[in-house]
């Protein structure tokens, strides 16, 4: 199954090895789900990962992010959104999804709003869990 990643989510399941963000890291690293990434989001995940505010340790991160880029799914996408977000940050992430056909899992809904969404799935980490496990 393909999944994009909000940043967000990607920070809570290192900042807490329990809960749904943690247990979707689990299954990307187990190779039971594919984290699908254009160059943007990569490059704001290594950003964000590498802050100093969340104390992340520098092995950790590269050891993620080396996981990404060999098992993650690097595209390129597109930009769309003919109905802008709230965010503009938050576009390359509905537009890897849409682009890509695979359900983007955030911690803040609010900041995909239905109509701009189109046929993308958006869920929060513990909605994408309980879909998964059925």
């Amino acid at each position: 199954m393909r999944v994009v990643l909000d940043t967000n989510v990607l920070v809570s399941g290192l900042l807490s090895a329990s809960g749904p963000p943690a247990w979707i890291l689990e299954a990307f690293m187990a190779g039971d789900l594919t984290l699908v990434f254009d160059s943007a989001i990569r490059d704001e995940y290594e950003d964000v990962l590498r802050r100093e505010e969340f104390g992340f340790a520098a092995a950790d991160v590269d050891h993620l992010l080396a996981a990404l880029d060999r098992f993650g799914l690097l595209t390129a996408a597109a930009p769309l959104c003919p109905h802008p977000l709230p965010d503009p940050d938050d576009e390359p992430f509905l537009a890897v999804a849409a682009a890509t056909s695979a359900v983007l899992v955030t911690g803040n809904l609010k900041h995909y709003p239905v109509a701009a969404t189109g046929e993308v799935v958006v869920q929060t980490p513990r909605q994408f869990i309980e879909a998964i496990r059925g």
